[in-house]
């Protein structure tokens, strides 16, 4: 796991990812930026972007240049298009260490910073937010979650402490796959916490009947994984056609069809699509421009979805 691996390591990539990374000069600042569709994090002033970027599986890409450097330039767009989330886990094995490498080169600027906790034990828990800090390279966490329910209540005081201490400024949360709901709802009824992460797309609406309810009710920010399915929803439906009516809610590919149903949902802050394609963040981006379906036309879209199913 990426916790494990030390400054050896690091000094070894620094020396290789200067790379490529040339090629980020390409990706100036010369997309229109303004326009962008924020929401705010519950009971704060502060606002995020709704399409911020996951990094499972796409930046655990190990030593190879050409990767890093790709991935680089995959983050730079990124930011030159607004966003913002950048969530990330000890789990994914070189995922953070790769982001530190490229946040060097990018800078940090207008980054919302996202990783977890993943162990059952408090004192390896301790050691992965140290080795976190350290690989992404900064001095301050935007948010910190407990990765999966494990460990909770031994991470729970920690994190808890670092926000205290100002080291963290929100924490919280995750599950994914649809895995222990009933767990989850627990948690959020009784426990405060700023953030909650959970899997809800256009296919898996298990969330909109208790977790997304409980977390509005409760001032909790959404953060959604999987909202593509790992790609599952673009191989079942994306060799049919759009409908028209998209053009009502400036809805221009299947990418932004998924993301703009599940960031119109009125509980939900942002979602998370990970890709390792630049022209795969514009497409995505892209979702957090113009406008949002409401209530009448999200049910459209999920009719839509079920008569193609």
């Amino acid at each position: 796991m990426s916790y494990l691996f030390k400054s050896s390591r690091r000094q070894f990539i620094k020396s290789t990812t200067a790379l490529s990374i040339a090629g980020l000069t390409s990706l100036s600042a010369s997309s229109n930026q303004h326009e962008l569709i924020s929401k705010p994090i519950p009971n704060t002033d502060e606002q995020i972007p709704v399409i911020g970027m996951g990094s499972w599986l796409t930046f655990d890409i190990g030593h190879e240049q050409k990767l890093r450097g790709q991935q680089c330039q995959v983050l730079a767009k990124f930011f030159e298009l607004g966003g913002a989330m950048l969530d990330s886990s000890p789990m994914y094995g070189y995922a953070e260490e790769v982001i530190g490498d490229c946040l060097k080169h990018t800078g940090t600027s207008g980054l919302f910073s996202a990783t977890k906790v993943w162990t059952p034990l408090k004192k390896m828990g301790i050691g992965q937010i140290d080795d976190s800090f350290e690989l992404w390279g900064i001095e301050k966490f935007d948010l910190f979650q407990i990765h999966n329910l494990v460990g909770f209540e031994k991470h729970l005081e920690t994190l808890q402490d670092l926000k205290a201490n100002n080291r963290i400024r929100y924490l919280g949360v995750t599950t994914s796959h649809g895995r222990r709901h009933r767990d989850l709802e627990k948690i959020l009824l009784t426990v405060p916490l700023d953030f909650v992460q959970l899997t809800y797309n256009v296919v898996d609406r298990e969330a909109e009947q208790r977790l997304l309810p409980v977390a509005k009710e409760r001032g909790i920010a959404v953060i959604v994984n999987r909202p593509f399915r790992r790609g599952q929803l673009f191989d079942r439906f994306a060799h049919h056609p759009l409908p028209v009516w998209v053009r009502d809610f400036d809805c221009k590919n299947w990418a932004q069809f998924f993301l703009k149903f599940i960031v119109s949902h009125p509980a939900v802050t942002c979602a998370i699509p990970a890709t390792s394609q630049v022209e795969h963040v514009v497409e995505n981006m892209g979702a957090q421009q113009g406008r949002l379906p409401d209530q009448n036309m999200r049910m459209r879209m999920a009719a839509y979805i079920q008569e193609l199913a």
